[in-house]
């Protein structure tokens, strides 16, 4: 299993294998205040990424956890280095792109997105279970960070510069070009220079990605241009959607700004 994207009939079939570990993956998860009526993929376990997988002393939201983090919290899911991880969200596609790409980061390269997410898996009729607290046997996953694949305030400021990669912006187009105000009050209107805007919603169809000969017409014209990219949003999540769509129709090395706009729009000068 190396493919990008799993569909729900795939899953299905591959349910009941035992390296496969399915994480239903949450911006958010508080048990406390979860519904009665809150389901899930049988078998799969939850991936809180807010308080399990950001770093949680850092001024800006859903930032990377340390290489450590992320492998203790790995660990508590049960996840072993040999595990096939496939992620989903319950919005189609939103948050578990991110995952997808965070895994991808800490070394772990056999992790695949359910296109579609739980919409589709509902969609088909295949079964679901509530959700309620475990506790997996602890997993010998082991994370190995790679700083390729992450830009920082830094990069993006000295590319502003040399203009050797080019920055691509997941946010709608009003609040690129600044006509509505940002969700956090405390952000300031705007985009990062020389940056160009592709919506998220560009490359996604009814809840799940586009074919990939839509997605070489979105990415045509950035092919030709053969630079390294760099994907930025609001806080880091909907630019690894981007990011998973290029993947899948370009050859070019993609990074992800893991501050994105929130923090370039509070330290840039």
């Amino acid at each position: 299993m190396n493919d990008i994207l799993v569909s729900a009939a795939w899953l299905n079939q591959n349910l009941d294998m035992p390296e496969i570990i399915i994480l239903d993956v949450r911006l958010r998860y508080d048990p406390a205040v979860s519904q009665l009526d809150d389901l899930k993929i049988p078998g799969a376990r939850i991936f809180d990424l807010e308080n399990e997988f950001s770093d949680k002393n850092s001024p800006f939201p859903n930032m990377l956890p340390s290489q450590d983090q992320f492998e203790q919290s790995c660990r508590k899911l049960g996840i072993n280095k040999s595990s096939k991880i496939v992620v989903y969200d319950h919005f189609g596609i939103y948050v578990s792109p991110r995952a997808w790409w965070m895994f991808k980061v800490m070394g772990h390269q056999n992790v695949s997105v359910l296109d579609g997410g739980f919409p589709e898996w509902k969609k088909a009729g295949y079964g679901t279970e509530k959700v309620v607290g475990l506790n997996y046997g602890t997993g010998n996953f082991k994370a190995v960070f790679n700083p390729d694949m992450v830009v920082n305030f830094e990069g993006v400021s000295d590319n502003l510069k040399t203009k050797k990669a080019l920055v691509i912006d997941a946010r709608s187009s009003d609040r690129f070009h600044g006509l509505v105000a940002e969700p956090r009050k405390e952000l300031r209107r705007g985009n990062i220079p020389n940056s160009i805007n592709i919506p998220y919603e560009t490359v996604l169809m009814d809840g799940k990605f586009k074919s990939l000969n839509q997605l070489k017409e979105v990415f045509a014209n950035l092919e030709r241009e053969g630079r390294p990219l760099v994907f930025s949003c609001g806080s880091g999540v909907t630019a690894c959607i981007v990011l998973m769509a290029s993947e899948m129709s370009l050859k070019n090395h993609n990074k992800v700004y893991d501050g994105s706009w929130t923090e370039y729009a509070q330290v840039a000068q």
